[in-house]
């Protein structure tokens, strides 16, 4: 079986179009379709359905997926090995993360890994955190850090790092406002927020709950820069993190104050660092995992 078939197998089957992942693979999509097409003639069955909309696994293709990526990941396996021989680490990690974090940590982490892993490839991809579980558990990621992940089977979790979660409002409309805000008090200001589930949504209104009051939604926006070009044009107030706003064009026209929760502790939510559980983590995942910890501790507000 030649390997080069499987992996393109493989990425078709995984992202369900040749378009895309012909795309991805920066490969022909006539070169692409034959080389899958002469997989198929050896194994002697029909991998994918092909339709109009694209391409979906057939009942053999779905069982040679779930071994191809064990076969793939083996041999990722060997050749980190081969490289430890070396001296060194090497293979390609995916890591994902969410667009506010990838702004923090993106430039500092990549410098970071080409020093320390010359060998390796880094390949970043942003994503919400709903979305990236479901990228790990079909092995398109390999590490992802997720706001407040729910708890999955066959995902790893570790905590990475909190982050304040603060009410961000337009300079010009907050007049002379300044200081602390209760939970309560920011439950009343009209919010521009990401629509459900957004992690960060989902964590406002659990905490607003438990203090006995509900947020009052003036607008659902996925999209933290929309949400501050709204926020910045007078349509509300948002909650969102320091670095969130810190990756606005003009951060100053915000002002931020902090959400206090009933007991006094200010509003937080953690990130944590996500792993299948069902493929075992490889050397240059794990020098990942380190770096990434220290690039988080260094880069992330975590006051």
């Amino acid at each position: 079986m030649d390997l080069r078939q499987l992996e393109y197998f493989i990425r078709v089957a995984e992202l369900g179009s040749f378009t895309r992942a012909s795309a991805a693979l920066g490969v022909a999509q006539p070169a692409l379709s034959r080389q899958v097409r002469q997989l198929e003639v050896e194994l002697r069955q029909n991998l994918l359905q092909r339709n109009g909309r694209g391409a979906v696994p057939t009942e053999a293709g779905a069982l040679l997926l779930e071994h191809g990526r064990g076969i793939l990941h083996q041999v990722q396996r060997v050749r980190e090995e081969m490289a430890r021989l070396r001296g060194g680490l090497a293979g390609r990690v995916a890591l994902g993360l969410p667009p506010t974090v990838a702004r923090a940590l993106a430039i500092p982490l990549t410098h970071e890994f080409r020093a320390r892993l010359p060998e390796a490839r880094l390949a970043l991809i942003e994503a919400l955190s709903a979305n990236m579980q479901e990228q790990l558990t079909s092995g398109r990621l390999d590490v992802a850090v997720l706001y407040n992940p729910q708890p999955a089977p066959g995902i790893e979790t570790a905590l990475l790092a909190s982050e304040q979660l603060l009410l961000v409002q337009a300079r010009a409309q907050a007049g002379g406002s300044a200081g602390d805000v209760t939970i309560a008090q920011a439950s009343r200001a009209p919010l521009v927020i990401p629509s459900r589930p957004n992690a960060i949504r989902m964590h406002v209104e659990a905490r607003m709950a438990a203090a006995g009051c509900t947020p009052l939604v003036a607008l659902e926006i996925d999209g933290v820069r929309t949400i501050l070009d709204l926020v910045e044009g007078g349509a509300g107030a948002a909650v969102l993190s320091r670095q969130a706003v810190a990756s606005a064009p003009r951060p100053e026209a915000f002002t931020t104050r902090r959400i206090l929760l009933p007991g006094g502790e200010p509003l937080r939510i953690h990130l944590y660092t996500a792993q299948s559980a069902l493929r075992p983590s490889t050397g240059t995942q794990q020098a990942l995992l380190a770096l990434l910890r220290q690039v988080a501790q260094e880069h992330l507000d975590q006051q």
